[in-house]
């Protein structure tokens, strides 16, 4: 036998939803009226704010970076992994870049060097980002030849210099050239707004 409670209530033909009988004509007076059932997720809103529903909540979104038109459900996947224009920082240096260029800055920033305390060779910064290991022969030669790893030039009178091999200049090459370039032209549009701004 039906409890109470489902016989005294009855199905909206408009907004699906279970009314107390007692209450229906009047519920469904008001929700066909007023009430508008949105075609994108089923959800009933006021019909003076369907349009302002549909653009908050459903309507593509164009990217301000890259200006391409982006499904709102597809927004955050485009905004954190896939629009070209994002900024994405270096693994080597961790200088912030658009995504479309940092391909070509880590083939160049990877292959600077930085001095290994280990086994006392400049390594390339994309091996030691892969977990540089230090080759065990080599190491164990130099302590065997030594008798310190740490103890690798004489300095004439018979105590050891410790210390690491001068650092080799670094050469960024383009990147180097493009950013002397940069500076040199915002200096000159500085004089040139500065020059222009005394004679106004």
């Amino acid at each position: 036998m039906a409890s109470t409670s489902e016989q005294l209530t009855s199905t909206c033909a408009h907004c699906q939803r279970d009314i107390p009988s007692s209450n229906f004509d009047l519920h469904f007076a008001h929700c066909s009226r007023n009430l508008e059932k949105c075609v994108h997720c089923g959800e009933m809103v006021p019909i003076k704010h369907v349009e302002d529903h549909y653009n908050e909540a459903h309507a593509p979104i164009a990217c301000s970076l890259c200006s391409e038109i982006v499904e709102r459900e597809a927004w955050a996947l485009h905004n954190y992994e896939q629009c070209p224009k994002r900024m994405v920082s270096c693994k080597y240096c961790e200088l912030p870049l658009p995504a479309v260029d940092i391909v070509e800055h880590e083939d160049v920033c990877g292959n600077r060097t930085e001095y290994c305390n280990t086994c006392r060779k400049y390594i390339r910064l994309r091996e030691l980002a892969d977990g540089h290991q230090c080759s065990i022969q080599d190491v164990s030669s130099r302590v065997n030849s030594t008798g310190s790893l740490g103890a690798t030039r004489d300095r004439g009178n018979g105590a050891r210099d410790e210390r690491p091999p001068p650092r080799r200049p670094r050469n960024n090459g383009p990147l180097h050239r493009h950013l002397i370039f940069t500076i040199a032209v915002t200096g000159l549009a500085v004089l040139i707004g500065s020059i222009l701004f005394q004679r106004a």
